[in-house]
């Protein structure tokens, strides 16, 4: 009973709350002639996160082939 409760909570926050923003955009944005352009934000705003963290990741790498402490198993 408890595990139900848990899972139904889970599926309230998400339709309820957190794609809100994304019905928005698919109802009256949509509509609007700059619909394509702010539906497809979301998308630039993941792909710029993405960049940052494959730079940031690749800086770690190189930082650790030059101190010689990577992985050589």
């Amino acid at each position: 009973m408890i595990a139900s409760n848990i899972f139904r909570l889970i599926g309230s926050l998400f339709t309820d709350f957190l794609f809100l923003p994304f019905n928005w955009l698919r109802t009256s944005v949509a509509q609007a002639d700059l619909g394509w352009w702010i539906s497809n934000a979301v998308n630039w705003g993941f792909l710029v996160v993405l960049l940052c963290l494959l730079a940031y990741w690749m800086k770690e790498s190189l930082k650790f082939q030059r101190e010689g402490t990577e992985d050589k198993a």
